[in-house]
């Protein structure tokens, strides 16, 4: 535990010194603050611009509220997505490609501790970015638009967080084989390829990770998915990514000088 809290802290000023702490919470509140705002003056916006009648801009309607949430989440899976990638990219790369890792990896027991200390600090930003947009947009869309039920909304929110997470996850393990850059392309195109087929195969991929961004969506728009198999699949493939990564970093502590 003593070795966990030494590398979780290390990560921890680390994020600071680079400015992740600013940078990435304030991407996720810009993006949930906007949302609701731009939905709101949207037909004022139209208006003014004179690019279309003042008739036509007349019938444009703001969305309810829970649609502006579910929006809000899909801003969230592409720039926040990518936001939260490539502030991760380097997580298991940099001790690589600094010699860090080799100085770690001859105490074996030390291996572990490090990477869920990794994981830990990487959910900890994930989870704070994410709440703060999330509030943020919450906050805007009751005030301008309407109410919010929060009980779906905090479900929601609970299984996209875990969406994000396992997703996030797969740095770790390609970080440990390959460079930073080509592990955040290498998550994201698994991401979006196992949501793909997810949407295209619903009936055979009930369990995947991948359905679990669109669970929340249709949490916030009334609907009442089963989401336990999703959830559990996303929690067993952190854990195995975690384990794969301790793994592979065991065989391959240094990148190749170019």
């Amino acid at each position: 535990m003593s070795m966990f809290w030494i590398h979780f802290k290390k990560e921890m000023l680390e994020a600071a010194r680079s400015y992740k702490w600013i940078w990435v919470p304030a991407v996720f509140l810009l993006l949930g603050v906007m949302q609701p705002v731009m939905m709101y003056y949207l037909p004022d916006i139209l208006m003014m611009s004179g690019d279309i009648p003042p008739e036509a801009a007349a019938l444009i309607t703001v969305p309810p509220p829970e649609e502006i949430l579910a929006s809000t989440l899909s801003q969230f899976s592409t720039i926040g997505l990518l936001v939260l990638v490539l502030s991760a990219m380097n997580t298991v790369a940099g001790e690589r490609s600094n010699g860090t890792a080799e100085l770690v990896l001859p105490r074996m027991s030390s291996v572990l501790p490090m990477m869920i200390a990794k994981w830990t600090a990487m959910m900890s930003l994930l989870i704070v970015s994410f709440v703060l947009g999330y509030a943020g947009s919450a906050y805007y869309t009751s005030q301008l638009i309407g109410a919010l039920e929060w009980g779906p909304m905090l479900r929601a929110g609970v299984f996209y967080v875990a969406w994000l997470a396992w997703i996030v996850t797969l740095v770790l393990p390609l970080g440990a084989v390959l460079r930073g850059p080509a592990a955040a392309f290498i998550a994201l195109g698994s991401a979006a390829a196992l949501t793909m087929l997810a949407s295209l195969l619903p009936s055979h991929l009930q369990w995947s990770p991948g359905r679990l961004s669109a669970i929340a969506t249709e949490w916030l728009t009334g609907g009442d998915p089963s989401a336990w198999a999703p959830a559990v699949s996303a929690v067993c493939l952190m854990a195995l990514s975690t384990v794969a990564a301790t793994l592979l970093l065991k065989r391959r502590p240094l990148l190749p000088q170019a």
